[in-house]
């Protein structure tokens, strides 16, 4: 089901962008908006409607995990190609929660210490505690994209870590982690019109970065590793999901809904008093 809040979805997000058997990336069209029937306009005002919600529920999920006994944690996996919006996903979806009970990675290329140890051990370190609402802004994922496409593994060891990453996130769900793995799909120009924005604004010179020139050059051995990562690791347990992001505002309203869909399934409740109501309230008026 959807977000009860969001009154333009006309469609389970979570199907709708699921990618199942049969799946190719290339008939996808990064401008369409799946599922949703509003505009830019309502998609504003469901996204504030869906923070109410979303809010509400990762409040109760830790607070549920600091007094009773509970497992049920969600980690958010971000993928894309530069530019596609991550950022903006943490920042106007993640963002609208409290921050106490979130645990955001930002992966890095890997230190000495890290690329010492199997490609899955600083990721391990990271999973999201129960209770948490976990973000990995690129992840795991980087060691069979880059690693595949720029050639910085021999193909049997990234052959290897497609089922080493399986085996990994069957673990997490098996524990009670609720995983979202997603894929922001912006298009080829999409993407050189955003690169050329950050040129263009001294305010965004920050997030520029003369390789993303580079890695566009290889734009579609990219697209052959996402399509790879999608037939080896979407499962039932943990399934991939493609956002169409070239319209920023659906793609942050579908991760929404996609947060939202998982909280409500794990339907965290409020604790119950650990002590007497009525007796704390007489003693409390007596002072």
């Amino acid at each position: 089901m959807t977000a009860t809040s969001q009154r333009y979805w006309d469609a389970d997000a979570h199907e709708i962008l699921r990618v199942d058997e049969g799946f190719v990336l290339t008939s996808v069209d990064p401008e369409a908006t799946p599922g949703y029937s509003g505009d830019k306009e309502q998609s504003a005002e469901d996204l504030a409607a869906g923070a109410e919600e979303l809010s509400e529920l990762q409040e109760r999920l830790y607070a549920q995990s600091r007094v009773d006994a509970s497992d049920a944690s969600v980690l958010l996996v971000l993928q894309a190609m530069d530019s596609a919006g991550k950022g903006g996903i943490i920042r106007h979806v993640v963002g609208s929660v409290d921050p106490q009970g979130i645990a955001l990675t930002s992966f890095k290329k890997p230190t000495p210490e890290e690329l010492a140890h199997d490609f899955l051990w600083r990721i391990e370190k990271r999973v999201p505690e129960p209770g948490f609402i976990g973000v990995f802004d690129r992840s795991h994922y980087e060691d069979v994209l880059i690693g595949r496409v720029r050639e910085l593994a021999p193909p049997e060891e990234i052959e290897r870590r497609y089922g080493a990453i399986n085996a990994f996130e069957k673990r997490l769900t098996d524990s009670g982690t609720r995983i979202i793995k997603v894929m922001l799909h912006i298009s080829y120009e999409e993407q050189r019109e955003r690169l050329m924005e950050r040129l263009d604004r001294p305010d965004k010179h920050w997030k520029y970065n003369p390789g993303d020139v580079d890695e566009r050059a290889l734009w579609p051995h990219y697209m052959s590793a996402y399509q790879t990562v999608f037939e080896r690791t979407s499962t039932d347990y943990a399934p991939w999901h493609v956002v169409p992001a070239n319209r920023k505002w659906y793609a942050r309203l579908a991760v929404q809904a996609l947060l939202l869909e998982a909280l409500e399934g794990i339907d965290p409740q409020w604790p119950a008093a650990t002590f007497d109501i009525a007796a704390e309230k007489k003693r409390l008026a007596a002072t």
